[in-house]
């Protein structure tokens, strides 16, 4: 079981993140708090880079495989997220996010050969079950085009492909500070154009509102890290479902750490799917 460790902290950190950024959305809007996510993620990893670099990482075959993680990831995929919410409202959107550990265990079969046994099949399917029990809040009213429907699943399918990209490159070149570095470095300048396009006037950032934006990028900084650390161990159809956890963490931390809504039905029996379903996965 204690190779489960990584990707259950992983999405621990992912739900931490989650709730620090909750807290940044009350000062900012959400192009300035993924602007900030990136951004703060970047200088992290490159001031700590001495640490980690050697000179003849720049020349590896790796590298613009790595490079093309971050022309989607973080900035498209949260992006598209945030269009789906926008678009479905979160009941629905939430849901259909929920199918990324289904995408995962697919990419890991398909492009990385990776093999599915009942373990890890009957688990994923758990771990769905339960994060869909915890973002379905009833029956929604449909004012919205069918095709609206891929824009959650597209941000999902563009985080699983991330990860087995990164899976990818990691057997290249097994440095997972390295791989988040090359993505978070492609794909800062280009949150940042995106931001420099579309936004008429700068607003001030309160001092609260920098301190949660600099908490979020933190966060899912360090989220990162150790997800591509589970990967360089671990196989994708393993770490995809469990990193999926992160709802479930992210509703939990708001009970009991940041004094959100009381837990109730419907969250029992998310923990009960969830919790078994991580430890069949660690039966593998």
């Amino acid at each position: 079981m204690s190779a489960l460790l990584l990707p259950l902290t992983g999405a621990l950190l992912f739900a931490i993140g989650n709730q620090l950024s909750r807290l940044a959305l009350r000062h900012v809007d959400s192009q300035t708090a993924t602007l900030f996510q990136i951004g703060t993620g970047t200088v992290l990893y490159w001031l700590t880079a001495p640490l980690y670099l050697e000179s003849w990482f720049w020349t590896s075959p790796a590298l613009p495989l790595l490079a093309a993680i971050g022309l989607f990831r973080p900035l498209l995929s949260a992006n598209l997220g945030m269009a789906g919410t926008r678009i479905l409202g979160p009941t629905v959107a939430s849901t259909l996010s929920a199918t990324a550990p289904l995408l995962g265990v697919g990419l890991g079969i398909v492009l990385l050969g990776e093999t599915l046994g009942w373990e890890v099949g009957v688990g994923t399917a758990g771990i769905v079950a339960g994060v869909v029990t915890l973002t379905w809040r009833g029956r929604a009213s449909r004012a919205w085009p069918l095709w609206a429907l891929l824009l959650p699943i597209g941000a999902a399918f563009l985080r699983s492909l991330a990860h087995a990209l990164a899976k990818i490159g990691l057997d290249i070149l097994p440095n997972p500070f390295f791989v988040a570095l090359v993505a978070y470095t492609v794909s800062f300048p280009l949150a940042l154009g995106n931001d420099l396009r579309v936004r008429r006037k700068r607003v001030p950032i309160p001092r609260a509102g920098l301190v949660w934006l600099i908490g979020t990028g933190l966060a899912y900084s360090i989220a990162v890290l150790v997800l591509n650390t589970a990967l360089l161990t671990q196989d994708l159809v393993v770490v995809s479902p469990i990193v999926a956890c992160s709802p479930l963490f992210t509703l939990l931390l708001g009970r009991f750490v940041f004094g959100e809504q009381a837990l109730d039905r419907r969250v029992a029996l998310a923990v009960a799917l969830v919790v078994p379903s991580v430890v069949i996965i660690g039966l593998r």
